[in-house]
This record gives C-alpha cells, structure tokens and sequence, in this order.
C-alpha cells in the first residue's frame, strides 16, 4: 500500500477565519496529534495587526504536545516571522508567495518579485537553523482577482525559486478553481519541474466541490503529501464572500483507506475531534463522513486487503 501524509490546516485557516480562543486551538491540535495526523500546520507567524486571530503562535507552540511522529508547521511572511518559528521550535516553515500579482500587492504589502527576494534572505537564515523552509504558491490555479491559471503561467515562479534553492512547494487552489484535468496538469508541470513528487504538497480547496475527485486524480499521480482541513473548516480574512474552506480531512481520509492507501490516521477518533470542533467551538464547517459516519469498517478492511492482494 502508498502511504499518504495529510497535513491538517485547519487551525492556521479557521484560526486566522474565525475567534478561537488560545486553550480551544490547543486542545484541537492534541486531539489531531493523539488520532495520529502526521503534520498539522498550527498558525502563522505573522504581524498581529493584519491577522490578529493568529496573535498566540508562539503560545500555541509552546502548550501543544510534542510528538516524533508530528511534524508541526507554520507560515511566515518574512525574515522576522521565520526567526520567531525557530525560536518557537517549528519543525517547518512555509513562505506564503502568492502567483496572483493584485493580491500580493494589495494583502501582502509587496510584489511577488519582492517577495521572491525576500525568501531568498530567508532561505540563507534557514540554512543555518534546525527548520524546513519551503514556499506556498498561493491561488496556483488562479484567483482571486485573475482568472483560472495555466501552467505555462507559472514557469517563471519556478525557475526563480530552483534558483533560490527552495524545494519544497505547496500548489495551493486557493480559489476552489481546479478541476482534476487542470489538478494534472499544473502538478504534471511541478513534477517534472522537480524532477519528482516527493517535495510537492498539494493544498485542496473545496469551495466549488471538487475536492474529493481532485485528491483521487492527484494520488493517481503519484502526489503523496495531501493537505486538508478538519471539518472543511477555514477561509481567509481577505476573502469575504468567497469559498476559501480546505477539502474536509475526515472525508479524504476515508476515501483513501476505501482505496487501498493508507494514512496512519484512526478514522473514528478524527471524527469525534471533527465534530467537537465544528459543533462546540461554533465553526463553519462542511462534509459527509461526520454526520453520516464511515463507510462499516469489514467493507473498508475487506477493499484494502483486496487492493495489497493485487499489488503484491
């Protein structure tokens, strides 16, 4: 069987979304640790003025537990907020660069070419500290303000970070554009500009409701490194009115145990935190499995089994 890594996002995205309170984040980051996601992306580093619902990263990080097999994540929007993460003990750091030229200059203060500059100084830091540093590519498949994205149109945000050296990219469908042709096109070019998947993460939107299909086509692709949001939770301040929510963790999990793969994720225990954090904590949220429960475990068994037998 493929394993897949899912990173849940849910606590940067519904954090930076909605008011939760410092102990809630907490306890919603221990409860993915204990069903076993293997890396949750816990806040963002990041001036408290512009996302104020982001302000306790660093308490966060120091409260949540702490686990070998958890890598615990975060994003940074310049040099100062990738040194508050080392100082906080991140094991990576994601730059947010955004492929749309009006947002960056309007939500992110400065060009996409100066921010390529700037994670270029930020990538010298990292190499000298105990951190990952890789890069968003935010509205990769186009949005807010431009029209779906071709991936011709990202060629020379590639070339550029190859140059810098930052090898570790998240293709983020910020806007919900992608369908599964458009999701193998763009991540067929990022693959071949890497010369593989194995640095390629993918972050699902699912506010147009193509999520699920897009996952199964990328994981046909080899794509092995999946990021989700528990509950379909999250959005962007930024981006009022607009779909901005992750595709649901619990629902993508069961579609890849349902197809042989597997995620070192306890279903049922997801779920119980998926509920807790979208009916006690009050946060919009959206999926399938949660309400309905999971696909009976014997079916799920018996189609994994079946999928080994006939890959052995």
């Amino acid at each position: 069987m493929t394993d897949i890594r899912i990173r849940d996002i849910a606590p940067r995205l519904a954090g930076q979304a909605h008011p939760i309170g410092t102990d809630d984040k907490i306890r919603l980051i221990d409860a993915m640790t204990d069903a076993g996601v293997p890396a949750i992306e816990v806040s963002s580093f990041v001036r408290p003025d512009l996302i104020p619902g982001l302000a306790d990263a660093a308490e966060v990080f120091r409260r949540i537990k702490r686990s070998p097999d958890v890598s615990l994540e975060c994003c940074v929007g310049n040099e100062r907020g990738l040194q508050r993460a080392i100082d906080a003990g991140v094991d990576a750091a994601w730059f947010l660069l955004s492929a749309d030229e009006d947002f960056a200059r309007q939500n992110i203060g400065r060009s996409t070419e100066e921010s390529l500059l700037e994670l270029e100084r930020m990538q010298k830091l990292a190499s000298s500290a105990a951190i990952t540093l890789g890069t968003y590519i935010i509205f990769a498949w186009g949005g807010p303000t431009s029209p779906p994205r071709r991936a011709s149109d990202l060629a020379h945000l590639s070339r550029r970070l190859r140059e810098i050296g930052v090898r570790e990219w998240i293709l983020a469908d910020s806007s919900g554009y992608a369908s599964p042709t458009d999701a193998r096109e763009l991540v067929t070019f990022a693959i071949n500009e890497l010369g593989g998947s194995e640095k390629i993460t993918v972050q699902i939107h699912d506010g147009r409701g193509m999520g699920l299909a897009n996952v199964a086509e990328l994981v046909g692709l080899g794509i092995t490194r999946i990021d989700t949001a528990l509950a379909g939770s999250g959005g962007h301040p930024a981006m009022r009115g607009t779909p901005g929510a992750g595709v649901c963790t619990e629902d993508v999990v069961q579609l890849l145990h349902l197809e042989g793969y597997t995620t070192g994720i306890d279903l049922p225990q997801l779920i119980s935190a998926a509920n807790w954090f979208a009916d006690t904590l009050d946060v919009p949220s959206k999926g399938f499995v949660r309400h309905a429960g999971p696909v009976p475990v014997d079916s799920a068994t018996s189609r994994s089994a079946e999928f080994e037998w006939r890959t052995a």
